[in-house]
């Protein structure tokens, strides 16, 4: 049974940061490219960062020099440091994984396991 469960979303002001992380089971969390998703009212699912192995991340421009991506093979858990956070950064937040054989996307539709979610506001 997987299961991808996020944690670590609030309420924070502009210029404050949070860290999201996101704990996987029912499938093997090293062999799987893991992504962050983003969803804000009205706008459609965005990617925003993915991580495949520690050396190889990629940011979208929106979060690029902001966010941090990270993961704990050991712990299964996948991480986002999110610093200096705007309020258009507002959106409930996503955890994905994908085989690492695809490649590490940035579409949704590639990724076959989601998290339930995780709402982060910027005010």
């Amino acid at each position: 049974h997987v299961q991808l469960v996020e944690s670590g979303g609030g309420s924070v002001q502009a210029g404050g940061s949070l860290r999201l992380s996101c704990t996987a089971s029912g499938f093997t969390f090293s062999k799987y490219c893991m992504g962050w998703f983003r969803q804000a009212p009205g706008k459609e699912r965005e990617w925003i960062s993915s991580i495949l192995t520690p050396g190889t991340t990629s940011y979208a421009d929106s979060v690029k020099g902001r966010f941090i991506i990270s993961k704990d093979n050991t712990k299964n858990t996948l991480y986002l440091q999110m610093n200096s956070l705007k309020p258009e950064d507002t959106a409930v937040y996503y955890c994905a994984a994908t085989p690492r054989d695809r490649g590490c996307s940035v579409t949704a539709g590639r990724f076959d396991y989601w998290g339930q979610g995780t709402q982060v506001t910027v005010s």
